[in-house]
């Protein structure tokens, strides 16, 4: 997905609040969870979500999406990450 394209969808589906967020190469976050639903493009690099046991790798144009309070693990590709997304 382009990034004006992602960001026209974002607003009606009513994402108010767009961050960029940047990751380094190799890091990881253990499970975790945030109190926001959030829907993200990855701009850059790639990004390994871990949800119910699952593990999906993310790409430049793919988009990822994570229900408020959903338990997920992240681990970062060896050129790390960068991703544009919405929160609400």
């Amino acid at each position: 997905m382009e990034r004006d394209d992602f960001i026209e969808m974002l607003a009606r589906e009513g994402f108010q609040t767009t961050v960029l967020v940047e990751h380094e190469a190799g890091a990881s976050l253990d499970d975790h969870a945030h109190a926001f639903e959030a829907k993200a493009l990855i701009l850059e690099g790639e990004l390994t979500l871990g949800v119910d046991n699952i593990d999906t790798r993310d790409q430049p144009g793919d988009v990822f999406h994570l229900r408020a309070n959903e338990t997920h693990s992240e681990r970062y590709g060896p050129e790390g990450v960068c991703y544009l997304v919405g929160r609400k």
